[in-house]
């Protein structure tokens, strides 16, 4: 499948980069500046790091949708691909001549996945909005930390991730769709609605109870015991054992078996009911003991139980290792960097990294070429007038392969 990235950011790039890990030729369309996720997260020498993940497995072309030569060569590849992604307000496409009934009618079979913070239609389309924007509309952030807080927000651009998620699903549904139909179709993600996905359980509680759910902090509503618990040396274990027996299990490694048929905590629904005076008995049991005997001692009883892993663990835990989820990916940037591996593994049609994120423009030659037929002089042309960018290492190279040839 040939993938044309238009989004910027990090939903549209997220979508594009599931595509590429599992195989899908996906080119990624850049201003001549950059796209903005390359000045966000940490950056070495002067390049992001992030982008050296987000990026990763795509091919970049540098071309300046401004002029209208330079989306004159986006409407071509247009005609040339199986699924467009882009994350425009709404109308943007339109305005430029590029809206679906313009390219379906040259290529009928093209996937259009179009991103936005509120969808294509509706009283709010034409508002801006990022992913924090999308998950505050849809009360995901409104029940998200302290309940003696304001909102909080989790340190990734969770919307952004949840809805690029859900693009990749529908463009893939579309394409399951065109293998029968033979044509393809519209995929709308809106952020706010993306987001508003996950606030399953408090729909219907809503609708049936009027109950408007609020932040509950390190605990989950309905499940008990499920929280975060303190440890003799100053941290914490989450356990979950909300199910009747592994509840049990964990009533025995704490030495408390009669709490499992204490009339209060038997059943699940009376654990709900007296979430407070349980949590206090376990965080009185977990606060004796230190993090790591407590840890062990849990797992060694099949009760869900963790640490808090911070970044450093995960690069020293043998899970991660052996599960192939820290790749040392080549990269034009860093020589090599560690980024995330492929989710989820796949036992037939295995997905894989290939290469890290790459500079502004490092393909844009090539690609053209590729996908459109452009010769040496006509791409010389378009560099010279500023509609495309090549990186300049990449041109040299070309360069000196000519040479040599």
């Amino acid at each position: 499948m040939k993938v044309l990235e238009l989004g910027s950011t990090v939903a549209g790039p997220f979508c594009g980069r599931l595509l590429a890990d599992f195989g899908a030729e996906v080119v990624k369309v850049e201003p001549p500046e950059g796209d903005v996720v390359r000045t966000m997260g940490k950056m070495m020498e002067g390049k992001s790091l992030y982008a050296a993940s987000i990026f990763r497995n795509k091919r970049l072309v540098s071309l300046d949708m401004r002029t209208e030569a330079g989306r004159a060569l986006v409407r071509e590849m247009a005609a040339r691909c199986d699924v467009l992604v882009e994350n425009f307000r709404p109308g943007s496409m339109e305005k430029w001549g590029m809206g679906y009934d313009v390219l379906s009618r040259v290529n009928p079979g093209l996937v259009l996945v179009r991103i936005s913070g509120f969808g294509q239609t509706g009283p709010y389309s034409t508002r801006p909005g990022y992913g924090v924007i999308g998950e505050a509309v849809s009360g995901m952030r409104h029940i998200t930390g302290d309940p003696d807080r304001p909102p909080a927000r989790v340190s990734v651009s969770l919307t952004d991730y949840i809805t690029g998620l859900y693009a990749a699903f529908g463009a893939s549904m579309a394409l399951l769709a065109r293998s029968r139909t033979g044509r393809g179709q519209v995929v709308d993600a809106a952020l706010s609605e993306c987001a508003f996905s996950f606030m399953e359980p408090h729909v219907p509680a809503y609708d049936k109870l009027g109950h408007v759910a609020g932040r509950t902090g390190s605990a989950l509503p309905g499940s008990v015991p499920n929280n975060l618990y303190p440890t003799a040396d100053d941290s914490f274990v989450h356990i979950t054992a909300m199910g009747d027996a592994v509840f049990a299990r964990l009533c025995a490694a704490m030495g408390r078996a009669d709490l499992s048929t204490d009339p209060r905590f038997a059943k699940a629904k009376q654990r709900v009911g007296n979430v407070d005076a349980l949590d206090a008995i376990i965080a009185e049991w977990t606060v004796r003991l230190p993090r790591a005997e407590l840890e062990a001692l849990l797992i060694d009883a099949a009760v869900p139980a963790t640490r808090i892993f911070t970044m450093a663990d995960i690069f020293a835990d043998p899970h991660y290792a052996a599960r192939g989820m820290l790749v040392n990916a080549p990269s034009a940037e860093f020589g090599e960097v560690v980024i995330p591996g492929i989710a989820p593994v796949m036992s037939q049609t295995a997905g894989a990294v290939r290469h890290a994120g790459r500079r502004i423009g490092q393909d844009t030659r090539a690609v053209l070429a590729d996908w459109l037929g452009t010769a040496g002089a006509e791409l010389d042309a378009l560099e010279r007038a500023g509609v495309i960018q090549q990186d300049k290492a990449a041109r040299d190279a070309a360069s000196g392969e000519r040479i040599s040839a």
